[in-house]
This record gives structure tokens, sequence and C-alpha cells, in this order.
């Protein structure tokens, strides 16, 4: 997974927060910096925890590839080797965090801190020197595998409490009547799926809960109720994966659900291991260990208190590392699906009639009528991701948006990258950019729109922003400090 998530870092990053980034942060780190008096002190540090502070900002886009660069070459030597130790784990788990916490919202959801956390954790399987791919003298601790089975217990307990706490469509067993049209990026499943049976639904809400409120306890009740669990956990995970597009999510979740496998012993209670009594290594892995343990349990406090809190919160983080976290997902569920369609013209008035105004495609998300939903998990874009929280907020609360309109008044390289098609290529860049607001529903199957080749049918609900033009969005880029867009 994290060959994965350095990938797409790599692929995604520049544009999303490089130097002519919609988001860069070299300008976040900076604002950091000015609001602890320009210095880079603990108190910068603790809030964004970084290598970045103390690396060449000059040239920002290089500094993002070689990080990136770094980690997915040292993540694809432990996935082709499979081995590993406490070193190549730690620069891994180093690496990301740097990049998560510069990411702004690019990098603002669950399964980063759920991927850092299970990083974090990996450390410790893993001998502290050898590439042994079975260490025999410092086994793994019960403190680790319990560690994990902590993790995935705090997952989808987490992911259950926030639903019968959140919308009421959860506790009406009605919101999978929903949930496959109105999720960030569907795929061709999810379509079909969309239009099972009510009573499937119903069905499929209380397997939900079920799995999410009671299996989680199983982990606590004997070694067979524990196999048990990682199982269903598992195969829970792959019905995810194969009815939705949510990163390397539901990839990542199955991790800790394997712990939930491995055999229970006598010895795995225990803080000593086998043939390991006498050697200086597990002395101090003993110690490293059982440190471990205590840190875990002192920072779950927060993580509990806020479980048992009515007013829960999902997906966040009480310490600035990251190692233990709170989780959830669809707390609430949209019941109609808008979407953000961006469409440029070479018209001189924007407001003649008779302008002709072409769609700018992006690279998975909802678009074009015809083109089929995408298959992309583990793989992420996360400017669609982010272009589905946009739809039902307003441009104001997103203002990267305009930043990415005026890339493509400009049509500069970058920001095309992350589009699917664009309509002015070999042309003269458009004059104008708007934003279009549309209510998008799931073509039905065998029906009219479908035997048309129509996978979605959509009803235009008004502007999501007026149309913009360069010299128009000049003064919004000084005041924002941002580079202005240069046609390359």
């Amino acid at each position: 997974f994290l060959v994965v998530a350095f990938l797409v870092a790599y692929h995604q990053n520049k544009q999303l927060i490089g130097e002519k980034g919609l988001l860069p942060c070299k300008l976040y780190l900076q604002n950091i910096k000015r609001y602890f008096r320009g210095k880079i002190n603990l108190d910068a540090l603790s809030y964004a925890p970084t290598i970045i502070w103390f690396l060449d900002w000059s040239d920002m886009d290089s500094t993002l590839d070689c990080l990136a660069l770094a980690g997915l070459a040292i993540s694809a030597f432990v996935l082709v080797a499979g081995c590993a130790n406490m070193i190549l784990m730690s620069i891994l788990w180093l690496l990301y965090l740097s990049l998560v916490n510069v990411g702004q919202i690019w990098y603002s959801f669950g399964w980063e801190s759920q991927l850092l956390e299970t990083g974090f954790l990996g450390i410790f399987l893993c001998p502290l020197w050898t590439l042994s791919r079975l260490p025999q003298h410092t086994p793994p601790s019960s403190i680790v595998i319990w560690g994990f089975r902590w993790l995935i217990f705090r997952i989808m307990l987490g992911a259950g409490l926030i639903k019968i706490r959140g919308d009421g469509c959860w506790r009406e067993l009605t919101c999978m009547d929903y949930h496959y049209e109105t999720q960030p990026v569907p795929n061709p499943i999810a379509y079909f799926m969309h239009r099972s049976p009510w009573w499937f639904h119903r069905l499929e809400t209380l397997v939900n809960h079920f799995i999410e409120l009671l299996v989680p306890f199983f982990l606590f009740l004997g070694r067979r109720m524990c196999i048990l669990h990682g199982l269903l956990q598992i195969l829970f995970q792959v019905l995810l994966i194969i009815s939705g597009n949510l990163s390397f999510l539901n990839w990542l979740t199955m991790v800790p659900s394997i712990a939930c496998c491995f055999p229970w012993a006598r010895r795995e209670i225990t803080f000593l291991w086998p043939g390991c009594v006498s050697h200086t290594g597990c002395h101090v892995r003993r110690v490293v260990n059982i440190s471990f343990g205590l840190l875990l349990a002192y920072l779950s406090v927060p993580v509990v208190l806020n479980l048992l809190n009515s007013r829960q919160v999902m997906n966040t983080s009480f310490n600035p590392l990251r190692i233990v976290n709170t989780y959830g997902a669809f707390g609430s569920i949209t019941k109609e699906r808008t979407e953000v369609i961006l469409q440029g013209t070479s018209s001189l008035d924007p407001n003649d009639p008779t302008a002709v105004w072409e769609e700018f495609d992006f690279k998975c998300k909802p678009g074009d009528l015809k083109r089929r939903p995408c298959f992309i998990s583990p793989y992420h874009y996360r400017l669609d991701w982010l272009m589905w929280f946009a739809a039902f907020q307003t441009y104001e609360q997103n203002e990267w948006i305009i930043h990415l309109a005026g890339k493509l008044l400009a049509q500069e390289e970058e920001a095309l990258s992350l589009m699917a098609t664009n309509p002015f290529a070999g042309r003269e860049p458009p004059r104008w950019i708007r934003g279009e607001h549309f209510k998008y529903k799931f073509s039905r199957p065998g029906g009219k729109h479908a035997s048309e080749g129509r996978w979605w049918i959509r009803k235009r609900i008004g502007p999501y922003f007026p149309p913009v033009n360069l010299q128009g969005l000049k003064k919004f880029y000084e005041d924002r400090n941002w580079p202005f867009p240069v046609r390359d």
C-alpha cells in the first residue's frame, strides 16, 4: 500500500502542492512559520511534523519528487524482497508522515492516518538490523500483534458508532438505497448494485451494523472467535472493494484483520519467547515492546473517550505523529448526487446565448454521461475525490477550484495532467471558464438512456461559480500569494 501511496504522491503532488500547485505547500509552511514568529521551533514542528522543514525550499517540486521516489524505491524493495527491518520501515513512515503533514486537504482523509498508524505498528514487526523474513531471535511480540487487533477494533467500531449516531437512514436501514449512486467515485458494479431490491438494501445495512458494531468484540472471546472476526472483516473489505473506489482504504484495513488470524498460544500472551531467554537482543527488544505498549495505551485514552462520546468525531488524530487515531466512514449519506462541471468557451462575451461551452472531463469522477464509471482502487485521484466534496459545498469554501479554473484558462500542463480531456488541445486557450452545477442519477439498466449508451442522466441545478477570465482573477491570485498562471 505504501507503493501505491508513494506512486500517487509522485504523480500528483506537484500539481496539488508543488510550486505551481493548487495549494502550494511552500506557502503553507511559510504561513506556519510566520504564525510561530518566523522560527522553525518545537511548536512549528509539532504543528506540522515534516522533514521538509530542513530541506531546500527553492525547488519544492524536486523536493516532493525526491521524497516520493525515495519512498517508492524503499517500499518496492520491501514488497519484492518480502523482508524489511526497523530502520527501513521507520524511514518509510517518516517519509509519508512528511508528505501527509504538508498535503493539506488533499491528504486529509482517514486512510492517510490509518496508513501511518499501520506503518508505525509495522516497524515493530521487523528485526532491528537484519533483513530476515522470519527473524529467529526477535520474533514479533504479542504486544505488537494486539496493537494491530486494537487498530481493527477501533476502525470498525468507530465506523459503526458514527453511523448509528449520525444519519437517521442508518437507523431506518435505508442508507444503502442511496449509497451506491452518491458515493464519491462509483464503479460499474455500483451501477448495478444500486438497482438491487429494497429488501436487499435493508439486509446490506443490517449486515453492515453486525460487522461494525458486534463483530469487533469477537476479538476478546477466544481464539476461534478472534479468527472468525478476522475472516469476516477481510470478506467485508473485499465486498467494499468490489462495490466502490475508496482508494487503498479497504485493502489497508485487511492488514490488521490478518493479525486476528495469528495463532493463539500460551507464549503469545507473555513477554517471553522460546529460545529468547538470555540473548541480549531479546532483552532489548522486550524493553522496546513494553515501552511501545505503554505508549499505545497512553495515546489511546483520548481515542476511547471519543468513541464513548455522543458527539464522536471521525478520522481525527489526537497526536501530531498520528500514531493512534480515531476512524469512521459515511456518518452521513447524501441522498442526491451533485457534480461540478467545468466548462470553457472561446467566445468574447460569456453571456452571449450563442456561446459554445465545452466541458473538461476529470479522470474518474462522473462527467460525460456515456463514460463508464471507472475501476481505480487501490489507486486514487485526489482531485476527483475533492470535487465530490466541493459539489455539495460552495466555491467560497473551496477556493482551490477557482485556482484550477485559472490554470485551465492558461492551459498549464500541470493542471491539465489532472484532467481526462482538454477540449482546447491544439487550439487557443479558452477566454472564459465557468462552473455549472448538475444533479446526476444512474440511468436504469435496460432503459431508454442505457440503450443510448448513457450510464448517467443529469439535470442542471444552476451556476456553481460565474464565468471567470485570467485578467479578472489577477487580484484573487495576488491576495493569496499564488503564482499567476502562465501558459507553458
